[in-house]
């Protein structure tokens, strides 16, 4: 048993998580937690900018939103 309620795997790479850390620089970074299709989570560091971007993308405004938006959203107007 998985414990996911029976769901059926993602087909494409979802975020799962996120969290505000400190860069190398002070500048805080996105660390996003990405589950693959395989099942893997992964962890993705974004700088301000680029996790600003996502956010605006994906039409939210906390970090909670990010659970469940497909990893696709990162790449939106790169």
């Amino acid at each position: 048993m998985s414990g996911d309620g029976g769901a059926c795997p993602p087909t494409e790479a979802v975020i799962v998580g996120a969290d505000l850390a400190a860069g190398h620089d002070g500048a805080a970074e996105l660390v996003l937690r990405i589950r693959y299709a395989n099942g893997v989570v992964g962890s993705v560091l974004l700088d301000a900018d680029a996790g600003y971007a996502l956010m605006r993308n994906c039409d939210i405004d906390s970090l909670d939103g990010l659970a469940g938006q497909s990893w696709r959203k990162i790449l939106e107007g790169v």
